[in-house]
């Protein structure tokens, strides 16, 4: 058992080194990053790097990110249903979805996305509230949505955290006649053991006094934690929602949803995908995913199957994203 817990604990150090050193690269390179042009496609530019549009936007939680919000918005025959954004854990609208946003705007969706999870609307601390708290305000922001566009179902791009709260959302909140489609990047709606800490931590006869004190500050934290009541509600009777269609996308990097193939889903109109399945160097992270322009093109050929886009391939870096 000691010698279980040291290899457990020195692969954790391992990949708490490798993050913060991605997180060192991301900062010396972050005047680069931002200096260079961003790749757009249509009129708003699309930013492909988590260290500059997190920077950009963690501050203005309240602020969408650009193409979102933009409630004249008018759905076309060619993609009647608006897209929801639901942003992961400490992130917000601004902050995690300056890469989705534009792009699908630029595809011709209406997209929209909302901030919640916060002490106050305003907190630059997003995400970390009761994840059923966060599900009430994805139902009421979806009928709000409804209500502007005149749309009979929305379809859901959900980040992490978003995950597991769109789901939620689906199974037990009314919100299954009013999606038509769920897309989840490294989604947190089976668990994790944060490379195995709970584990540890429950050998150690630790977790319980941790989870005590997390959950007067972030719930969300021992919400999407492997076995907590909400996971295990969230999951009971099957993963998928009837009429809902599901896509999964996965990178085998991910530090924070661990094990991260936890996150695939099962049943009916469901499908999974690994990152580096399509392309062999993209190292894409928990957070880079939701920037990463192989899983953003996962997300326009999920929300739009009859008119698929060929996968790119390229070097695509934890934190940072691809190397221009």
């Amino acid at each position: 058992m000691r010698a279980t817990l040291r290899r457990r604990l020195t692969r954790h150090s391992l990949r708490l080194y490798a993050t913060a050193t991605s997180a060192a690269l991301a900062l010396t390179a972050l005047s680069a990053v931002t200096a260079a042009p961003a790749r757009a496609q249509g009129s708003l530019p699309v930013d492909t790097h988590f260290a500059s549009g997190a920077l950009a936007g963690f501050t203005t939680p309240t602020e969408p990110p650009p193409g979102a919000n933009n409630w004249s918005c008018r759905p076309s025959s060619a993609h009647p249903d608006p897209v929801v954004l639901v942003h992961g854990t400490f992130g917000n609208m601004n902050s995690n979805w300056r890469g989705a946003a534009p792009l699908l705007a630029n595809n011709g969706y209406c997209v929209f996305a909302l901030t919640y999870g916060g002490s106050s609307p305003d907190s630059v601390i997003q995400g970390v509230g009761p994840l059923t708290d966060g599900a009430d305000a994805l139902s009421a922001f979806v009928d709000q949505v409804l209500a502007a566009t005149g749309a009979a179902k929305v379809d859901l791009v959900a980040h992490s955290q978003g995950g597991a709260v769109a789901r939620y959302y689906t199974k037990f909140l009314g919100g299954a006649g009013k999606v038509r489609r769920l897309v989840g990047l490294a989604p947190s709606g089976h668990g994790t053991t944060l490379d195995g800490l709970t584990e540890i931590g429950t050998v150690l006869h630790l977790l319980k006094p941790v989870n005590d004190l997390l959950n007067t500050t972030f719930p969300a934290l021992v919400d999407q934690q492997v076995g907590s009541p909400f996971i295990t509600k969230l999951n009971q009777g099957g993963d998928s929602v009837p009429g809902i269609s599901y896509t999964t996308v996965v990178t085998s990097y991910d530090e924070v949803v661990t094990p991260y193939r936890t996150a695939y889903l099962s049943g009916p109109d469901v499908t999974n995908i690994t990152v580096q399945d399509q392309c062999g160097v993209d190292f894409t992270d928990h957070l880079e995913i939701a920037y990463d322009p192989i899983a953003l093109t996962d997300v326009l050929n999920a929300l739009d199957p009859a008119n698929p886009r060929s996968v790119p391939c390229e070097v695509v870096l934890p934190l940072t994203g691809p190397l221009h």
